[in-house]
């Protein structure tokens, strides 16, 4: 029999939500079948079976968060083995804390010598030290459920649970929330009561602010998005370089590029031009192919750009390996697919780990320039601009050329300032002598 672990299904996850089991309880699995699709910091990623066998037990339900390595179920070769443990769940870290604890308190009780009083047991539990009242048969819940129910006022014993062995899961309390104030708690509900009527003007609006909102149900894509780039912010110190470039040879170059892919059905995009100028240029300057890991410098030999997409959870960075060796039609091919699996969030864990260096490309929405956040641990991201005509002087005369912004985002511990100049100085070379590109 083996255990199925929550895997590390990308370089920043640190735990992972059960989105849908794919296989049932009893069904028969083969090597390489989707068992569960686990939402991670990135994305709802399917995790497959690495051997044949049944899926006999499932430790976590659809909605629960589980920490990296914590058991989620257990494959067998007969689909009436049962697993060796006591057929309940696994509890997460914090609910197995506070059971070693109760555990701990029944053995002083039971060890105390004669002659020392043992703790009295009191038919009314002592009340915990946040207050209120903690029942000795609480009912098995997840530390979010609790948590939640405590939001939403709702008292949890009065919550039938929907997860194996009656655990309360998110979702139940979710159910409860939404059929209103018939759960809400004793304490909660006796307290609106005594609130003086004064208390409870001072509560209620005074007016209307015409926004008529409401809370939206929060992704934890969006909620590690919205963590990991304030950390970013916070702890990776930004320095910004700026420069636009002449982009008519580039233009020019993208036409003739196109009509002799036009049999082969494949098209190159501006993008792909950039991201290609990007992976040559890195290949000069290695050392903006950096990390800062840990107060150490980290020199990546293989140039793996990221590129942007924007999906309905948020924005995941599928990564195209080997940039450098990959040819334009490679590289447009590999970006649209790896784009489409980003918006039906397919992608596989390999195919958005790895990046060195990230492109953010805004062009299509008509901006003009844009500061870019860096991904860690990478130690650079390019944003991109649209393409804009523009008055410029060329050879003593103003003409109107095409023109992009350029703003290169970088990482002042791992890159100096003339470092990332002498970068961006080469990649705006290589996209106006865009020949260089296939070079």
């Amino acid at each position: 029999m083996s255990e199925i672990h929550m895997p590390r299904l990308s370089d920043t996850m640190e735990e992972g939500v059960i989105s849908t089991w794919v296989k049932k309880v009893g069904d028969k699995v083969a090597s390489g079948d989707v068992l569960v699709e686990i939402e991670t910091d990135k994305a709802v990623m399917e995790y497959e079976a690495y051997e044949d066998g049944y899926l006999v037990k499932q430790n976590a339900s659809e909605g629960d968060t589980v920490p990296i390595g914590e058991v989620i179920g257990f494959i067998a070769d007969s689909p009436d083995a049962v697993p060796e443990d006591s057929g309940t769940p696994s509890a997460p870290a914090s609910e197995k804390k506070e059971d070693e604890a109760d555990n701990a308190e029944k053995e002083t009780a039971e060890e105390a010598p004669e002659g020392e009083e043992k703790p009295a047991e009191s038919a009314a539990p002592s009340a915990p030290a946040g207050g209120g009242d903690a029942p000795a048969d609480r009912p098995r819940t997840s530390p979010l459920a609790r948590r939640l129910a405590k939001e939403y006022g709702l008292d949890i014993t009065k919550i039938k649970g929907s997860g194996p062995k009656g655990r309360i899961v998110r979702a139940d309390i979710e159910a409860a929330a939404k059929e209103g104030p018939a759960t809400e708690s004793a304490p909660a509900a006796q307290e609106k009561e005594d609130k003086p009527a004064a208390a409870k003007a001072q509560t209620a609006p005074s007016f209307d602010d015409g926004r008529d909102s409401e809370q939206v149900k929060t992704s934890n894509v969006r909620k590690v998005i919205a963590r990991r780039l304030t950390e970013s912010k916070q702890t990776v110190p930004h320095f910004y370089l700026r420069r636009a470039i002449d982009a008519e040879p580039l233009k020019a170059f993208r036409g003739q590029i196109n009509e002799q892919l036009s049999s082969t059905g494949v098209k190159v995009s501006f993008n792909d031009l950039i991201v290609k100028a990007c992976a040559t240029a890195l290949k000069l300057h290695p050392a903006v192919n950096t990390s800062w890991v840990d107060d150490n410098l980290v020199q990546h030999n293989r140039i793996n750009v990221g590129v942007a997409v924007a999906v309905d959870a948020g924005l995941v960075v599928p990564v195209l390996h080997d940039t450098d060796k990959a040819t334009l039609s490679e590289i447009s091919t590999n970006t649209r697919e790896l784009a489409g699996k980003a918006r039906d969030n397919k992608l596989k864990p390999q195919e958005m780990s790895g990046g060195t260096f990230s492109v953010s490309n805004l062009g299509m929405f008509g901006v003009d320039s844009f500061s870019a956040v860096i991904n860690p641990p990478e130690a650079a991201i390019l944003a991109v601009g649209a393409m804009r005509q523009e008055p410029v002087v060329v050879d003593g005369e103003v003409q109107v050329r095409n023109r992009i912004a350029l703003e290169l985002s970088v990482d002042h511990r791992a890159v100096d300032g003339a470092v990332g100049a002498a970068f961006l100085k080469e990649l705006a070379e290589i996209l106006e002598e865009p020949m260089r590109i296939i070079l």
